[in-house]
């Protein structure tokens, strides 16, 4: 059986024509008119593959290829084998992505799942909405009253969207999402099974009636650009708003909280955990796993590592990292002072037999 493939096939081209959309060099012009059909790993590339080479963590790799050409630095260039045509390139990724994007635009955001191409039957939109044209609804979507929904969005299968949502132009909701008390902006893409807007988690603990909940009254505003990975919950705030800045990119399965506010161009990598009542500024990027306790404020540019607990605010331009975050110099310092202490009690004859 054929390998299936769940996007369009690239045209095929020939070396010269994919040189000059790269603006890669062809080291051997005579190989300028060899056809590539596709792009490919190292190690899974064949003849009509081109890949790329920038890490020399997979030279192995690069050494068995069997890629018919590759998009390589200068500093790597003489590590390409003989039968592999090389593309010469600064930023080799960069060159490799930008060809994906020309040749695989299908997949940069996700079109109707049942080939849609207006609003579905069984989709149930309240009267009082309003969508502009060339909206596409998926089947078994609800659409609340007063939604606004801009031209050239998408809402996935089986989306719920509540009363007075404001979604723009050119969006993208995956199916299964809930959207209510939200302003959404342009071009944004929200992948399936997102819940934005519900109440955030605030409750009065342990008083004489249990557990008293505060009403949460705020919003969650979306700026452009922004994306949502699939499963992300974004809690609206309880008094001022939940805010996601502009050009803001969230992996999978994140938490929000309440009164949120994430600046613009920040990256937030998949599974975080971001308490209520956050500031964080423009530029940040938190490693996976990340969890920041409530009230604190991160400063512009700042960088978390992965699975950081972090409890203190972060300056501007801080790389902090570590349970509990610090700075991660001092942080390192740390772990290898721990490490000497226990290599020398190993060392200390003092030390034998004792539990």
């Amino acid at each position: 059986m054929a390998q299936p493939t769940f996007f369009k096939k690239p045209p095929a081209s020939a070396l010269a024509d994919i040189a000059a959309l790269t603006k890669a060099q062809l080291v051997d012009p005579a190989r300028g008119g060899h056809v590539i059909t596709g792009l490919a790993s190292l190690d899974e590339a064949g003849p009509m593959h081109l890949a790329f080479f920038d890490n020399l963590k997979y030279a192995d790799e690069l050494k068995a290829t069997k890629a018919g050409a590759c998009l390589v630095s200068p500093r790597f260039e003489a590590q390409v084998p003989a039968h592999v045509a090389v593309l010469r390139v600064a930023q080799p990724f960069r060159a490799f992505v930008g060809l994906a994007r020309e040749w695989h635009g299908d997949a940069m955001r996700p079109q109707s799942w049942v080939g849609n191409d207006g609003i579905a039957p069984s989709a149930i939109i309240d009267p009082s909405a309003r969508l502009e044209d060339d909206v596409i609804v998926d089947p078994l979507t609800v659409i609340g009253p007063d939604v606004e929904i801009g031209s050239g969005t998408v809402i996935g299968a089986g989306v719920v969207i509540g009363p007075g949502v404001k979604i723009g132009r050119d969006c993208n909701v995956g199916a299964r999402t809930a959207i209510q008390c939200a302003l959404i902006g342009n071009n944004v893409l929200i992948h399936p099974g997102c819940s934005i807007g519900q109440d955030g988690y605030g409750f009065i603990f342990f008083g004489p009636e249990g557990h008293l909940k505060v009403p949460q009254t705020g919003r969650v505003l979306i700026q452009n650009n922004v994306e949502v990975g699939a499963g992300t919950t974004i809690d609206r705030g309880s008094l001022r708003d939940t805010v996601i800045g502009e050009g803001t990119k969230i992996d999978n399965q994140v938490q929000i909280g309440h009164n949120v506010t994430i600046g613009r161009n920040c990256l937030l990598a998949a599974q975080i955990g971001l308490a209520g009542s956050l500031t964080i500024g423009d530029n940040v990027a938190l490693g996976a796993k990340v969890g920041i306790n409530n009230h604190l404020k991160i400063g512009d540019g700042a960088q978390v590592t992965a699975m950081s607990g972090v409890k203190d605010d972060i300056p501007p331009n801080g790389r902090w990292g570590g349970f509990f975050a610090k700075p991660t110099k001092q942080w390192f310092k740390e772990i290898i002072a721990v490490e000497r202490l226990v290599r020398d009690s190993r060392a200390d004859p003092k030390n034998e037999g004792r539990e």
